[in-house]
């Protein structure tokens, strides 16, 4: 079984759902975000999804594109990111990493050559969100030969074919994006939602990890009575980008993660 499945069958297992934090790698720097990473472990996250920042997102709200916007003006690279994770492997850092991505950084770097790469440092998987899995057949095959991790999107307007593609590609976990349109907070989930991921599992035996929108623990609680995983992004990035200096952002985000992944107990 792979690395993120054996994650999520030990969550199920504890009676839970698993808690995918989301940061944008770079944001305010490499440095600071290594100092998160492990601020995110020891406030319990099961997953951890690094964001590599692009210049141009087409899935990213506001916050999430601001927060590209300074790591890349920080000098943030695709290669800077493989370090990162190097050097917190090397640490003893043990939290499965995902790279979300888009699909030209890793082109650009060459597909076998940045897959070479990031298994040698340590990444687990890698979710590339402009890609569909009906055109990842390539793609999948040098990451099954390297041994990383697929996942793949879905969405409430998926239909049958694409949900089928998803799970067939995914050897992670299927990422639900939880509604129509970009990352970021919202007030309320859809109502829609248990239909839906009660929809997705008739396609779909991988496990389901629904984001795009989940900010508190009152939804991340809601979330995990649904689905395998609960991932939180725009919130967490906000607390990083609200400073005021490293030591009060580390608090901040390990009390608000604690809660988060607190909230992810089934029943």
């Amino acid at each position: 079984m792979s690395t993120l499945r054996n994650t999520f069958s030990a969550c199920a297992s504890a009676g839970r759902s698993a808690f995918i934090p989301y940061i944008t790698a770079g944001d305010p720097s490499l440095q600071d975000t290594a100092t998160f990473v492990r601020t995110l472990a020891a406030a319990g996250a099961d997953i951890l999804e690094l964001g590599v920042p692009f210049s141009d997102p087409i899935a990213d709200g506001p916050v999430n594109q601001q927060a590209a916007e300074r790591a890349l003006a920080a000098g943030t690279t695709l290669q800077g990111i493989l370090n990162l994770v190097r050097d917190l492997r090397a640490e003893g850092m043990t939290l499965p990493i995902i790279l979300f991505t888009y699909l030209n950084p890793v082109l650009r770097m060459g597909l076998d050559s940045f897959a070479a790469q990031a298994v040698a440092a340590g990444v687990t998987g890698l979710l590339v969100v402009d890609l569909p899995p009906e055109a990842a057949g390539p793609y999948g095959a040098v990451m099954a030969h390297h041994g990383l991790e697929t996942v793949f999107l879905v969405s409430p307007t998926s239909p049958p074919e694409r949900l089928k593609a998803a799970a067939q590609a995914s050897t992670g976990f299927v990422y639900v994006v939880s509604r129509t349109g970009v990352t970021g907070e919202q007030v309320a989930l859809a109502d829609s939602l248990p239909q839906e991921i009660a929809r997705l599992r008739t396609y779909i035996d991988a496990p389901l990890a629904v984001g795009f929108g989940i900010s508190t623990p009152e939804q991340a609680h809601a979330v995990a009575q649904l689905a395998d995983g609960v991932v939180v992004g725009s919130a967490l990035v906000r607390t990083i980008a609200a400073g005021p200096d490293l030591a009060t952002t580390q608090k901040n985000l390990e009390q608000q993660a604690r809660a988060l992944q607190s909230a992810t107990q089934k029943g």
